[in-house]
C-alpha cells in the first residue's frame, strides 16, 4: 500500500472519533491537499473495500479499513517509544520522527521492538497501543479541567499534536506518571493551580483539557 494511502486511512480514523462520517472537506484540510483530490482517492479506497462513501454523505473506514488504520497505529506508537526510551529523543521529538519510519518498516522489526520494549501498553504520551489483534488497552478520559480540588491526580495521557505544547508541560516538569495536586480551580474558566513537585504552577484551561489524569489511589 502506498504511503498516500496510508495516511488517508489512519486520518479518518482519526476523525472518525470525533463523528460517524467525515466529510471530503475536513480531509482535505486535515491532509493540506485539494477536495478533488481527496474524492479521487477516497473512490480508489472505496474500490479497494478501505472505505464506505457516498457522495455527500462523507466517508467511514469498513471493518478492513479500521484494522488497518490500528496496525498502522500500532506500528507508530511503538516507534515513538523505542525512539523515545532506547534513543533519547524527548517527547516532542518522536512523532516526526516516527511520521517518517513508519512507512518503511517491516512487520519483523515492529515484533523485535515490541519484544525490546517488554510489549508496553502506552507510548510516551500515554496513547494506548493496540496489540497484534487490534485491541486497545483502556485509557482515561477524564482530564484535569474534570477535577475539583483539592485533590492529587496522576498523569496518564496527553495530546501529542503540538510540539510547543510538550515542550510547555516538559517545561513545568510535568510527563506521564507525574503526581499533580490540584490546589484551587479559579471561577468563571479562570486558571488551575497546580503543586508539581514542590512548585506552585497556573494553569489555563485550554492546557487543562489536554491533560488526562487519574485518581491517585489511596494506601490502604
Amino acid at each position: 500500500m502506498s504511503q498516500a494511502k496510508e495516511d488517508y486511512i489512519k486520518t479518518i480514523y482519526k476523525l472518525q472519533k470525533e463523528e460517524d462520517k467525515v466529510s471530503t472537506q475536513k480531509l482535505a484540510q486535515m491532509l493540506g491537499v485539494s477536495s478533488p483530490s481527496v474524492t479521487k482517492m477516497i473512490k480508489k479506497l472505496k474500490e479497494e473495500e478501505w472505505v464506505d462513501y457516498t457522495s455527500y454523505q462523507g466517508v467511514a473506514l469498513t471493518e478492513k479499513g479500521r484494522a488497518k488504520a490500528l496496525e498502522m497505529i500500532r506500528r507508530h506508537r511503538l516507534i515513538e517509544l523505542y525512539l523515545h526510551e532506547k534513543l533519547g529523543y524527548t517527547w516532542d521529538e518522536v512523532h516526526e520522527e516516527a511520521e517518517a519510519l513508519e512507512h518503511h518498516v517491516s512487520p519483523r522489526f515492529i515484533e523485535r521492538i515490541e519484544r525490546i520494549l517488554n510489549y508496553p501498553k502506552f507510548d510516551p504520551h500515554g496513547d494506548p497501543i493496540p496489540c497484534k489483534k487490534g485491541n486497545l488497552p483502556t485509557s482515561s478520559t477524564i482530564t484535569l479541567l474534570d477535577i475539583q480540588p483539592p485533590k492529587e491526580v496522576i498523569v496518564t495521557r496527553v495530546n501529542d499534536g503540538n510540539p510547543k505544547f510538550l515542550q510547555y508541560l516538559a517545561s513545568m516538569d510535568l510527563h506521564i506518571h507525574t503526581l499533580v495536586k490540584v490546589v484551587k480551580k479559579a471561577p468563571f474558566h479562570g486558571p488551575m493551580t497546580l503543586k508539581i513537585g514542590d512548585r506552585l504552577e497556573m494553569i489555563g484551561e485550554e492546557v487543562c483539557r489536554q491533560i488526562y489524569v487519574k485518581e491517585k489511589e489511596e494506601n490502604v
